[in-house]
């Protein structure tokens, strides 16, 4: 890894996850600067969180493996627009969730790779969902 320099090196891919919301933001590792960034509290989702909201018996968990499929496509979007085509996890960090947030965020890297960027690390992450 420190004698390849890959564009996605720079760049970190974050996950904040509640159960009201998923946000994925990008970070320029150089800056710490945000350079992209897609959350579930998006005008998009206002209608699917209402629903969930109102459902009775009320429901914990706001979001799903859809709505996470869909904010990493609109991330994975976002970032193609300005050029980004690669980005890292933090491997340590994802490893850490409890499981079901794990199996919940999968659909999000596959999103980001299907619009075109790389997310670096998480072919490493199957390791760990084959053991659970």
């Amino acid at each position: 890894m420190a004698g390849t320099i890959h564009n996605h090196n720079h760049h970190i891919l974050q996950l904040l996850l509640s159960c009201r919301k998923i946000t994925a933001q990008v970070t320029n590792s150089t800056t710490s600067s945000i350079i992209a960034m897609a959350s579930s509290s998006e005008q998009e989702f206002v209608a699917h969180y209402r629903t969930k909201l109102n459902r009775f018996p009320r429901s914990h968990q706001f979001w799903d493996a859809r709505v996470a499929s869909r904010v990493g496509e609109k991330l994975g979007l976002r970032l193609r627009e300005i050029g980004v085509t690669g980005v890292q996890i933090d491997l340590r960090e994802e490893r850490s969730r409890p499981v079901q947030y794990r199996m919940m965020v999968s659909p999000l890297f596959y999103s980001m790779k299907r619009a075109g960027v790389e997310v670096s690390g998480v072919e490493k992450l199957g390791e760990v969902h084959s053991s659970v």
